[in-house]
């Protein structure tokens, strides 16, 4: 019996110091989960700069952080401080002796840092300890707000909702801009045939004008054309996917839309040839380092491990009407005369010279028949 209390008293004292992995909502930094961490640790782990607790004191950069204790406050003090003095050089143009913006490449490495999903602190925190410190005490406002900063450093809109949580959530939100909640279903959508498969059937890939304002996320399938906003794919578009994705994954349980988009796209773009039927269409600008299959791999990869219990509806219904249009005979068909008889100008003109030829023919032998009677 009092081995057994003993019990009792441990796992009561077990219980006290548990914690959840996600308490509620206003929870909002997350550790990225193993599994979809495993997939590529660098486009999760910065390079350069330690923003919050979670890659304090990672050797890789140590040397940004020029901290001599480990208290939480500390750290936070020390990070905002950074930040808000990176934010204002920014606002008010770099000079040509500056050590970070006289140097493009760190440049850009910071930017991508201070999107990465591990390495955020509370936009609320920041906003608080800028206005205390640099709020004007005659109520003249000589410094911009820290969000108007914020805009200006990442080149948003300076119209963002006051439901943003942190830089990656910020990033998010840019390519969301003003989108309302669509329907969702507990139901899979599946796309059973690539975009080669696809163009062989007939099917036709157009890109949005690029003239008017982009919305990546708003593709359309109506009359044989499948409408697909351009995209530019480059060495960071991993970084920022797998960032989003993650964050999605974490926070927005109903809401992944940039998740829907990287998984249609996966189903899509299977291959090197896949591929190269959406660049050749200007849907996707590759500037990625290698092949053109790695546009491929690169959908395959950020959608790894994710899961999910619903899916749009809009692509739900894209998906299905994609399916029934290769299952269509004539289609196929149709496909198939264009492919073996049209497929350039000259063959075009030879063919059709050809069933001329053809058409010639039998009249002639139906006029020498009608003669013979």
């Amino acid at each position: 019996m009092e081995n057994e209390d003993h019990v009792a008293i441990e796992f009561e004292a077990m219980l006290e110091k548990a914690h959840t992995l996600f308490s509620n909502k206003s929870c909002c930094i997350y550790k990225v989960p193993h599994d979809i961490r495993q997939t590529n640790e660098d486009a999760y782990t910065p390079m350069v700069v330690s923003v919050g607790p979670l890659h304090h004191r990672n050797p890789r950069v140590l040397s940004m952080e020029n901290l001599t204790v480990n208290e939480l406050v500390k750290l936070i003090l020390v990070d905002c401080g950074f930040v808000f003095e990176l934010f204002l050089r920014y606002d008010e143009g770099p000079t040509e002796d500056d050590v970070i913006f006289s140097k493009s490449w760190l440049q850009l490495r910071l930017s991508y840092d201070l999107l990465l999903l591990e390495n955020q602190l509370p936009l609320f925190v920041f906003v608080k300890l800028y206005n205390l410190a640099f709020a004007s005490s005659d109520g003249d406002d000589e410094f911009p707000s820290f969000m108007d900063l914020s805009y200006s450093y990442f080149s948003a809109e300076n119209n963002v909702n006051d439901q943003i949580v942190h830089f990656t959530d910020l990033c998010r939100y840019c390519i969301l801009k003003q989108r309302r909640p669509c329907e969702r279903k507990h139901k899979h959508f599946v796309l059973g045939h690539s975009a080669s498969e696809l163009l062989e059937a007939g099917l036709k890939f157009q890109v949005v004008n690029k003239s008017s304002p982009i919305d990546i996320l708003d593709l359309k399938f109506e009359h044989g054309v499948l409408t697909i906003p351009h995209i530019t794919v480059d060495d960071f578009t991993e970084v920022w996917l797998r960032n989003i994705v993650a964050l999605e994954q974490c926070h927005y349980p109903d809401e992944h839309y940039i998740t829907d988009y990287v998984n249609f796209l996966k189903q899509l773009v299977n291959s090197n040839r896949d591929a190269d039927v959406l660049i050749k269409a200007g849907i996707i600008q590759s500037d990625v380092s290698g092949s053109d299959i790695s546009v491929a791999k690169l959908f395959r990869d950020v959608d790894k491990h994710i899961l999910l219990e619903n899916y749009n509806v809009n692509y739900l219904q894209i998906c299905d009407d994609l399916n029934a249009y290769y299952k269509h005979p004539c289609n196929t068909k149709m496909a198939t005369l264009r492919r073996d008889y049209f497929p350039t100008p000259w063959k075009t003109a030879a063919s059709i010279a050809g069933i001329i030829l053809l058409l010639l023919s039998v009249i002639q032998t139906v006029c020498s028949i009608l003669q013979v009677k």
